[in-house]
């Protein structure tokens, strides 16, 4: 059974917040998961992400792939410096993760040049 960590939705229509789930990567998006690993509120602003941090390292021991996503979550949280930090044997207690992510900027049109006559 190949394991993924990724996001399952969660929330109302056009108001949703997600669960870092370990899941069998052949479930749907939001079917049947093995264990909730933490969550991410991107309607707050700044986003909010809380990431059981002992869980997602078990998990990531035994070989769990986490989706692109969760990737970029968890870099923008802090939390896989740390894992490979502990991976080395390194000493963690003085790393603590960050609560909220930063709004990433928006798509800025380009404006058309004219040609000079």
């Amino acid at each position: 059974m190949a394991v993924r960590i990724r996001l399952k939705r969660m929330g109302a229509k056009k108001r949703p917040t997600y669960r870092f789930v370990a899941t069998d990567s052949r479930m749907p998006r939001d079917g049947r998961f093995i264990e909730t690993l933490g969550y991410y509120n991107p309607i707050e602003k700044p986003a909010r992400v809380k990431i059981f941090e002992d869980k997602v390292a078990h998990w990531l021991k035994q070989g769990a792939v986490p989706s692109e996503t969760v990737v970029a979550l968890l870099k923008q949280v802090g939390f896989l410096k740390k894992f490979e930090m502990m991976k080395k044997g390194e000493d963690v207690s003085d790393i603590t993760l960050a609560e909220t992510i930063a709004e990433r900027s928006k798509k800025r049109k380009k404006k058309k040049e004219t040609k000079p006559e």
